[in-house]
């Protein structure tokens, strides 16, 4: 039985009809719409490992699988790419110094732990995170992994302040003034402005610019082995939250542009995102996530088809296997990757925002705007406190201070009206 059955003659599709998930045009055409998935999601996919200091090429092909893994357990319903994530950002490079083994070990947990919300959200219905993670709470979290570390965006846009200004200004200017994909693609053409003026004012350092040249074309990507640490692990668990409101936000958001009802497979989107972080945690990759660029895609061009995203992961996968891809990579400048991020990490914070508003979160609640305002400072103050021995951060804190206190005032509020 073929995966996919072809929409018409594969080759014509009306300005009226849109290409269903389960549907593809001839392959042609179904790899020129799998081209345009890997350029919305690539700028993202690369930034992140480069950012955290984690392999780009081992990266590459866990994203490429966990697209696979994702199109296999959600039976080819739910069209969506995964890669590196965004929100592994801040934990992991505050868990840089404590080296590669233990940040993997934090992506490896953060894995594990989404698998068990997955199946407990198939046995028991997408309403359990509804009543154990409400708005307000998933929304601060997603702040707060934002905002803990934006001082780092700043001191990289400081090193080489014209580079990260030209980076910071292209993403916004394309992302405000763009059409369709272009916007889509607003990081990695900002990022490419940034890096190309880089090369031609000689950013780049030689030793890097050495590493370029002596790379291989072909090689095998760079694997490590994870370690638990609970300081880091602490440290990048707060993730789930982030992993979770965006993958149930990304499923709904395909239900709403494919027009299907995708809430049966809500569990295995969280399933398949968990073995894809838990596999590239035991492999050497960053962390993973559903893509908002990818569904923007779809809004464009009306092709749903997960034959797209198949071609998409695939071909991600192959370039994994390239040594001279990943010292391409490693000569991006540090200013570049600063004005990079300077734009991600409020994109990070504002997606929180939105969850509330959304959610039309009343932020006037004494216990609502109590705790977040806490927490907030907590973690964008990035406390540091040591309990038995261990280490935890700003992220840690006010994560706890969220998911923690926020039900037990609210239980106490209750109790007092």
């Amino acid at each position: 039985m073929a995966l996919w059955t072809v929409h018409g003659d594969g080759r014509l599709v009306a300005d009226s009809e849109a290409v269903a998930p389960d549907e593809r045009l001839s392959w042609p055409l179904t790899v020129g719409f799998g081209a345009q998935h890997l350029v919305a999601m690539f700028g993202a996919v690369v930034l992140v490992p480069v950012a955290t200091g984690l392999p780009v090429t081992t990266t590459l092909l866990f994203s490429g699988i966990g697209t696979l893994v994702f199109l296999l357990l959600t039976r080819n319903r739910v069209p969506s790419a995964l890669g590196s994530s965004y929100a592994f950002i801040a934990p992991l490079q505050a868990a840089h110094e404590q080296g590669i083994a233990a940040q993997l070990g934090g992506v490896l947990a953060v894995g594990l732990l989404l698998v068990v919300v997955g199946i407990a959200v198939k046995a028991l219905g997408v309403r359990l995170l509804e009543s154990v993670m409400p708005p307000v709470v998933t929304g601060g979290v997603v702040i707060l992994i934002g905002l803990n570390l934006s001082h780092v965006a700043t001191a990289s846009f400081q090193v080489q302040p014209l580079l990260a200004w030209i980076t910071a200004g292209t993403i916004l200017l394309v992302g405000v003034l763009g059409r369709g994909l272009l916007t889509r693609a607003s990081v990695l053409i900002g990022v490419l402005a940034g890096w190309l003026l880089g090369v031609g004012v000689g950013a780049i350092g030689e030793d890097r610019i050495d590493s370029l040249r002596a790379a291989s074309w072909f090689g095998l990507p760079e694997f490590h082995a994870p370690e638990l640490r609970p300081s880091v692990t602490l440290l990048v668990l707060p993730v789930v939250i982030v992993l979770v409101a965006e993958t149930v936000g990304h499923v709904k958001a395909v239900a709403a542009v494919t027009g299907a009802n995708l809430d049966g497979n809500v569990g295995d989107a969280l399933i398949a995102n968990g073995l894809s972080n838990t596999m590239a945690g035991a492999g050497g990759g960053v962390g993973t996530s559903t893509y908002a660029e990818n569904i923007g895609v779809m809004a464009v061009t009306k092709v749903y088809s997960t034959a797209a995203y198949a071609v998409a992961g695939v071909a991600v996968v192959l370039l994994s296997f390239s040594p001279k891809f990943a010292a391409l990579v490693n000569t991006l400048p540090p200013g570049v990757t600063g004005g990079a991020t300077l734009v991600l990490y409020g994109l990070i914070a504002l997606i929180g925002v939105r969850i509330w508003l959304d959610a039309k979160v009343d932020l006037f609640h004494p216990v609502n705007f109590m705790v977040v305002a806490a927490a907030l400072v907590a973690g964008v103050g990035n406390l540091t406190l040591t309990v038995g021995g261990m280490q935890l951060g700003g992220i840690a804190w006010g994560s706890m201070l969220i998911v923690i206190l926020y039900p037990v005032l609210r239980l106490l509020r209750s109790a007092r009206d």
